[in-house]
This record gives structure tokens, C-alpha cells and sequence, in this order.
């Protein structure tokens, strides 16, 4: 675990010096924050991307929602949803699930400028998400068509944190009730429109907070205990 840590930052700079000039090389030259930090103290950005499937090589990203976090609080007047263009067919079930419509994609900001923000509001940051591999293989299978580099991300799952609390319980478990809807029902958070990418942000961001409030930690852990581990 602590090697990885260490080798996140070193491929960090190692990809700085071969990324191109713009927004991924602004991303990779601003440091990671330091493992050791308190929890508390690391600034997040809680995303959500909704796609139209979960294979990053053949599907496409609908959209996209973030909020931040920072001192234990969702800031929500950071919080910002943008649909994403597209030029291709969607199915009548993204229609229906998403509920973005063709004419929303067609009128969507382009890939490209999408990225840029996300890297932007991510330099500095730790993404948090659900099940975040999903995140992380979008953003970078995206960054490598636009750049030609898929940047390394330090991450935190909340679904991740679920499951190993569970698995030291040694308490079984069905694959559902790692669902964030079902989590944040365990936690006695109020049920949301799930579905919205923004909606889902929000919600991680909140269950993450849930989590670290009943983790019964006599000082706030540091990033390093949370840090996805791929």
C-alpha cells in the first residue's frame, strides 16, 4: 500500500514530463496532497459521470456533476452539473434512465472543454466517488483521445470503504447493499433522485462523511487509510 502511495506521485512527474502543453500538464505539474494529511484537511471533489455504459473503450459520457468538499462539509455553492455533446445515437434507455434528452447532448459543451474544467476543478484536489473506477477510466480514457496521456488520479471509493468494513466484520453481504442509494439508507441519509450526475455527487459526498462519522477515529486519519488502492 505505501509503495503505491509513493509511486502514485512519482508517476505523477513522470507523465508531466512527457504530457503536452494545456490542461493535462497544468493538472500533473500542481502536487497530489500529502498522504499524511488529516482527512479533514484534504480538499475533495466529489464527482459522478452518467454514461451511456460502463466500458470507458465503447461508451460515451452524458454528463457530469461535482461538488467539493473541504473541513468536513459538502460546499454546495461549488457544485456544478454540465451535460456533455455528443454527435452519437443514444438508446431509448439512457433516454429514459438519465433523462437527458438528444437534443441536451447535441446542444452539450464539447469533450474537450468539459475535460479541461474537470481537470481543473481537480488539480489540487482528490477525486471522491462511488464505485469510483467508473470515474476514473472515463476521465482518463477521455484525456487520452484529447492528449494522447491518461493522467494518474489519487481517488477515494466510497464503496470501496463499504465493502473492506465489511469484509473485516467478516459480515456477509450482497453486491446491492454496496449500492449508494442502499448505503446512505443504512446511515439514515434521506433518499435523492438518483440518476443525475450532480444528485450522485452530492450524495457520495455525503455518504463519505457519514462514513468517517461513524468510524469511531479518536483524531481525524490521515489521507493515506482512504486512498484507493488499484
Amino acid at each position: 500500500m505505501l509503495g503505491w502511495l509513493f509511486n502514485l506521485d512519482q508517476k505523477r512527474r513522470k507523465l508531466l514530463e512527457q504530457a503536452p502543453e494545456g490542461p493535462v500538464k497544468e493538472f500533473l505539474r500542481t502536487d497530489f496532497p500529502d498522504r499524511g494529511l488529516p482527512i479533514d484537511e484534504v480538499p475533495l471533489l466529489a464527482m459522478d459521470f452518467e454514461t451511456t455504459g460502463l466500458d470507458a473503450r465503447t461508451d460515451h459520457l452524458l454528463s457530469v456533476g461535482h461538488v467539493a468538499l473541504q473541513n468536513g462539509r459538502v460546499l454546495l455553492g461549488s457544485a456544478h452539473h454540465q451535460i456533455i455533446h455528443s454527435n452519437r445515437e443514444m438508446a431509448d434507455e439512457n433516454i429514459s434512465i438519465h433523462r437527458i434528452t438528444h437534443d441536451q447532448v447535441a446542444n452539450g459543451m464539447s469533450l474537450g472543454k468539459a475535460v479541461e474544467s474537470i481537470l481543473g476543478e481537480l488539480t489540487g484536489k482528490v477525486l471522491l466517488a462511488h464505485h469510483a473506477k467508473v470515474e476514473i477510466s472515463f476521465l482518463q480514457q477521455a484525456c487520452k483521445h484529447l492528449y494522447g496521456i491518461a493522467p494518474v488520479l489519487p481517488a477515494i471509493d466510497t464503496m470501496q470503504i463499504a465493502r473492506k468494513r465489511l469484509e473485516r466484520r467478516q459480515q456477509p453481504f450482497k453486491a446491492n447493499e454496496l449500492r449508494l442509494f442502499n448505503l446512505r439508507k443504512q446511515y439514515g441519509l434521506p433518499a435523492y433522485q438518483a440518476h443525475n450526475a450532480l444528485m450522485d455527487a452530492i450524495a457520495t459526498g455525503e455518504l463519505f462523511l457519514a462514513q468517517l462519522a461513524h468510524g469511531n477515529y479518536r483524531r481525524s486519519p490521515p489521507l493515506k487509510n482512504f486512498l484507493l488502492n488499484p
